[in-house]
């Protein structure tokens, strides 16, 4: 129990500290990006759904 504590701490401490590091020298975003990344979206949710699904009934 002790160990799950530490980890947690540790955890919860590194988000305190990382995130606004990484907020603040993250690139900033033009739009353009997204726009490529959505047309990849919905295949690749139907190629998980029809893996699970032959996933769930071979294996």
């Amino acid at each position: 129990m002790k160990a799950l504590l530490i980890i947690l701490a540790v955890l919860f401490v590194t988000l305190i500290v990382v995130l606004p590091l990484v907020e603040k020298y993250a690139p900033k975003d033009d739009g353009r990006s997204s726009g490529n990344l959505s047309r990849f979206v919905f295949p690749l949710v139907a190629v998980l759904i029809i893996a699970q699904i032959v996933r769930y009934y071979f294996f």
